[in-house]
């Protein structure tokens, strides 16, 4: 028999939400805290006490920086996958020598 998701409750920017889903309960409130933590210095920044555009400037604020570490992702394992191709070729090349 399945177990059924338990109901986490979770408060962000002073509002209370209950969450379902297979998720860690840590990890959902390390979530919150994260996104609560990033509406507040926005909206400390900013100024702006309108809830709704606090979350959109903090939802575009946390969607810029995943497609920042996306793009250093893909250029790191690009440069891997450059050296690991060099590399099996330097030794594909001692190999035949060898043979």
């Amino acid at each position: 028999m399945a177990k059924e998701p338990q109901s986490i409750r979770v408060v962000i920017y002073d509002q209370e939400y209950f969450m379902r889903g297979d998720l860690n309960q840590e990890y959902i409130q390390k979530l919150a805290q994260y996104l609560d933590t990033k509406m507040r210095s926005i909206a400390e920044r900013t100024r702006t006490v309108d809830t709704l555009r606090v979350a959109m400037l903090a939802a575009l604020n946390v969607a810029d920086e995943y497609h920042q570490l996306r793009a250093r992702y893909e250029e790191v394992t690009q440069h891997m996958d450059q050296k690991v191709g060099e590399y099996t070729d330097a030794l594909d090349e001692i190999l035949k020598d060898a043979v």
